[in-house]
């Protein structure tokens, strides 16, 4: 008898529902063939309104950070200077990806307990004129924010500033409108919303974006955003090279069955889920790991525990029952887990979570042990 699988309620790798792990258990077909290029463009068609974005999107043979980091090289030069807000571990990430260009970043909105603020975003670009772009994430899975791109979108434009979001843990499972919020670059991949294997990911650029790679001396030769779009607007819809077909296969059928549900109902259903765990874990008397965010994401919640539970003894009881979760990152190691909510997973796997999760913590001691009195 087949034991039921591991429920990943994790930031990603997440579920690989059925449908998608059957397109990608289809025989090999050559990445130059005229039926892996309809599937090729079938998957671009369909991520176009994902992202909000009437430009072709980019298909890079990389993860997420790949993708990252493929931007810093084909937007700048050395020296040029960049604003990331830093309030979480992947906006931290992404400046230093720039610094090892030699691209200078100044770290900003560096409290990971806050949201990012448009005005100090503005305050910033007025004090700091050379600044040519500002990078932040819409969702950073370390604490669980939301941020308001939108507003930062249109403080960076009012200086003629570039705004780069990752949307990583975001794009596909919340709303996202590229074109209209005025984003020059977004950044996603394969594992999260988009339910699949690990291994693509995908950008989304400016026509502001492109003028600037064509200024950028920064080297660039596997990560170069021209080559890609030559290849994908082409007579035949190509990538540059051989492209991971499986993940495509994959992603292709992904996008079809998040538009079969309809991205309206798949916001909601994201939304719905993430209401509810935060709902669960408020009863039981836990916290958010940072309760003055202004805005929490969909896709991924951030759980701070009391000083006597430790974090490992939580998630090791939830692995006992048959869901992974992930351990908390940067200065919330030592006290923090986080649930993930996103791509395939439904309210039922939400609600198996928190039934679990109120077992393990009826079983934990309700409070610290008292230290022994010496004789």
């Amino acid at each position: 008898m087949t034991a039921e699988p591991m429920l990943l309620m994790t930031p990603g790798p997440t579920r690989v529902p059925q449908r998608v792990r059957d397109a990608g258990a289809r025989p090999m077909i050559h990445h130059r063939s005229a039926e892996f290029s309809r599937e090729l463009a079938e998957l671009l068609e369909l991520l176009g309104p994902v992202f909000g974005s009437r430009r072709p999107v980019l298909p890079v043979h990389t993860t997420g950070r790949g993708a990252l980091e493929a931007t810093i090289c084909n937007l700048f030069s050395p020296g040029d200077e960049i604003a990331v807000c830093c309030n979480g571990k992947f906006g931290e990430m992404w400046s230093g990806f720039a610094e090892s260009y030699g691209v200078r970043a100044h770290r900003i909105s560096t409290d990971w307990s806050r949201s990012v603020s448009a005005a100090e975003v503005d305050a910033f670009l007025v004090e700091h004129p050379s600044v040519r772009a500002v990078a932040l994430t819409y969702v950073d899975t370390s604490t669980g924010v939301a941020n308001d791109v939108p507003a930062v979108a249109r403080a960076a434009a009012s200086h003629d500033v570039l705004t780069l979001v990752d949307g990583v843990p975001s794009i596909g499972g919340m709303p996202f409108a590229f074109d209209e919020w005025g984003i020059d670059v977004a950044v996603t991949a394969s594992q999260k919303c988009l339910m699949s294997t690990p291994g693509m990911a995908f950008v989304a650029m400016s026509e502001r974006a492109w003028s600037a790679t064509k200024h950028s001396r920064l080297p660039r030769n596997y990560w170069d955003f021209a080559a890609i779009e030559r290849a994908i607007t082409g007579p035949k819809v190509e990538t540059p090279g051989t492209t991971p077909v499986h993940i495509v296969l994959q992603l292709a059928e992904a996008l079809r069955m998040i538009h079969d549900e309809g991205l309206a109902r798949v916001f909601e259903r994201h939304a719905a889920m993430g209401v509810r765990v935060r709902e669960g874990v408020r009863d039981l008397g836990l916290e958010m790991q940072c309760p003055a965010l202004e805005q929490y994401a969909l896709t991924v919640t951030a759980i701070a525990l009391p000083p006597h539970i430790a974090p490992a003894a939580v998630r090791d009881g939830l692995k006992e029952r048959g869901i992974y979760t992930a351990g908390g990152l940067g200065p919330f190691q030592s006290n923090g887990f986080r649930i993930g909510h996103m791509g395939d997973i439904r309210l039922e796997d939400v609600e198996r979570t928190l039934v679990a999760l109120r077992e393990v913590h009826a079983s934990l001691p309700s409070a610290a042990k008292p230290a022994a009195v010496p004789a």
